[in-house]
């Protein structure tokens, strides 16, 4: 299965149809009015139901399916709500979805923070080093720095090639990057998503091709290609970011433990490389069966992360 295939399966239901069903309130354990009302008997006992919601950014990914295997070792139900980036941080305000494990803060999810921030809960930041990068493949020798772009827009096919529209890394690279660079006339954004800017730059990859594309670090593609992040001299993709987990209103109260274990949960780049080439290199199609081999080779970092109650987790099986 190619990459974009397999990307557009993890997609999974398209964002307007996952809108329309936090619309009618289909998600979150059913409160009145579509808003998640906790478990029905309490975190300790009974049913334990959790809906995470997840856009198709490899990081979110692979920690999603990480936290689902986990969870359901817990005695959780978990569902995952495949959305886009708007409407996951609104079926969160809004109690639909109970979790969600890839806020990008303070600049990439930045608008939707201003606009959603006081109506979700913090539950900490796990990795302390993201970054949103344009970049292209390390044989263009030419090319160091967002600078060097300008005057050879013939070269690229006049194209910057994007993902999804609504995504923080689009905004900046529209609004900041560009005109910082005067890029802006020179180029076009090509909106598209994320599989078909990984097939774009695959194939040009392969065919030796020039190519500049908008990227993020942590990202599985680094492993797997030989890229280069461009030089940004004026910091015009903004400083690096920490990657946070958010919950619904009142979701420290319902489910206390797991906001611990969320607030303890960290992840340093070597370690979410390792997950995502896991996860989503290694078990296409099956990616909780890959965060479960993922635990089971690193027996220990639940120990760090839930304490006495990792006790009786073994996926070593």
């Amino acid at each position: 299965m190619s990459e974009a295939k397999r990307f557009t399966k993890l997609i999974g239901v398209g964002a307007a149809a996952a809108t329309l069903a936090l619309v009618a309130g289909a998600c979150g354990g059913g409160g009145e009015g579509g808003v998640s009302t906790g478990p029905s008997e309490g975190e300790g006992g009974g049913d334990k139901e959790i809906t995470i919601g997840l856009i198709p950014w490899e990081e979110d990914i692979a920690v999603t399916h990480l936290w689902k295997a986990v969870l359901e070792e817990k005695g959780y139900t978990v569902n995952i709500e495949n959305v886009d980036v708007a409407p996951v941080f609104q079926g969160t305000a809004d109690g639909d979805i109970d979790l969600y494990l890839d806020t990008w803060l303070p600049n990439t999810h930045g608008e939707y923070w201003d606009k959603y921030g006081d109506k979700v809960e913090d539950l900490g930041a796990w990795n302390e080093g993201a970054s949103l990068e344009l970049t292209v493949p390390s044989y263009m020798e030419d090319v160091n720095s967002i600078e060097d772009l300008k005057g050879k827009s013939d070269e690229f096919g006049g194209e910057i090639i994007g993902i999804e529209s609504g995504s923080g890394l689009v905004q900046t690279t529209e609004e900041e990057a560009m005109p910082a660079y005067g890029l802006e006339g020179e180029y076009k954004l090509v909106k598209s998503s994320t599989p078909a800017m990984l097939e774009e730059l695959r194939t040009a990859i392969k065919e030796e091709k020039p190519i500049v594309v908008t990227l993020w670090r942590p990202h599985i593609v680094y492993a797997q290609e030989d890229l280069k992040d461009l030089e940004d001299p004026k910091g015009a993709m903004g400083e690096p970011e920490s990657i946070h987990s958010i919950g619904r209103p009142g979701f420290s109260e319902d489910y206390p433990d797991l906001a611990e274990w969320i607030g303890n949960f960290k992840l340093s780049d070597e370690q979410i490389g390792s997950l995502e080439q896991t996860v989503i290199g290694e078990y296409e199609g099956e990616e909780t069966e890959g965060a479960k081999a993922w635990l089971a080779d690193n027996p220990d970092y639940l120990k760090e992360v839930m304490g006495d109650d990792a006790k009786g987790l073994d996926f070593s099986s």
